[in-house]
């Protein structure tokens, strides 16, 4: 098992001064940070990242964390601005969630393929045949799918979330993994899923874990319940990003084999020097996470680019939703 380097992503143009070329921003790294610390003063900003963000992003941000705690910050933000690091639902929901403030995704096209395996217009087709079924909407969704749904959750929440319903008739979306976990955990709803599926998480193999295990014996696996369930029954422990930092921080164990997107490696080293981490599968890479740089944000910053909107009448119907799920403590 080879220990992943996650700093080798990052791909910057480095040049001794600035210049700016059809609106993009090249110099030097440690300029561009200073410049966006300066910005972020100047134009009373936030900047919130993913903990799948690469770490040179992860370092400039105020706040990193899975996406409950992101909603969390994006929901008592008290800058003007938020700049959001990671794909376009999670900027979609801090504008949801803070309607007032002007929030850029500094690269407009970090999209997620789960979140477009389900439609609004797909889904109110399942309600009309399925009236008495609670709609429970994973927060990997667009804004105009958590607008049909009843309530959110995300993957640190959704055991929680689920078992709150007062309704028999759950269902699921758009993950089908992490539904299945519910599902298993929770036996006193009738769950169904969504066909959807993270294609990061859901490719990796039990084959994978038996070779991880075979390589670090004295090591503990660690996934997410996005994915499959084969791979989930032989984890040690399964949670979101920020409940596998905190278990393995917590944890008298030394090493520990990943299963999740690699840009998670950067909090854990960071946190936990004395402990060793092997990501699970070479394969733990979103492409979509990646494509936020240094650059990116700066660009973001000066030039105000690449805002989200969400139309009024959907962002209403799409805050009940989240707004009943951060009502669970």
């Amino acid at each position: 098992m080879i220990v992943v380097n996650i700093s080798a992503i990052l791909v910057i143009d480095l040049k001794t001064d600035a210049n700016i070329i059809e609106g993009v921003i090249y110099m030097d790294k440690q300029k561009i940070i200073d410049e966006i610390i300066k910005l972020k003063r100047e134009k009373d900003a936030i900047i919130l990242a993913h903990n799948y963000q690469i770490p040179e992003v992860q370092e400039i941000a105020d706040v990193v964390g899975d996406s409950l705690a992101l909603s969390r910050a994006a929901s008592n933000v008290d800058n003007k601005m938020i700049v959001f690091c990671g794909v376009h639902f999670m900027a979609e929901s801090a504008k949801i969630l803070s309607p007032d403030k002007k929030v850029l995704l500094p690269a407009k096209d970090a999209g997620c393929p789960m979140a477009d395996m389900v439609t609004a217009e797909k889904l109110r087709e399942y309600k009309e045949k399925n009236p008495d079924t609670y709609i429970v909407c994973y927060v990997n969704s667009s804004a105009a799918v958590k607008a049909e749904c009843d309530i959110c959750c995300t993957s640190s929440n959704a055991l929680k979330v689920v078992s709150s319903v007062d309704a028999e008739k759950i269902l699921f979306v758009p993950d089908r993994n992490l539904g299945n976990y519910v599902k298993n955990k929770v036996k006193d709803k009738q769950i169904d899923l969504w066909p959807g599926f993270c294609i990061t998480h859901h490719r990796v193999k039990e084959s994978e874990v038996i070779k991880a295990k075979e390589a670090h014996p004295d090591a503990l696996v660690l996934v997410h319940p996005e994915c499959n369930e084969n791979v989930v029954k032989m984890a040690d422990f399964v949670g979101s990003t920020s409940q596998i930092i905190e278990f393995a921080t917590k944890s008298s164990s030394k090493k520990f084999i990943i299963g999740t997107e690699m840009g998670i490696l950067h909090q854990l080293r960071k946190l936990n020097p004395d402990k060793r981490f092997y990501l699970l599968s070479p394969g733990f890479i979103c492409a979509n996470m990646k494509k936020t740089g240094l650059n990116d944000v700066l660009n973001a910053l000066k030039y105000e680019r690449f805002e989200i909107t969400v139309p009024e009448d959907i962002r209403a119907k799409a805050l009940i939703s989240l707004q009943r799920m951060m009502d669970i403590k």
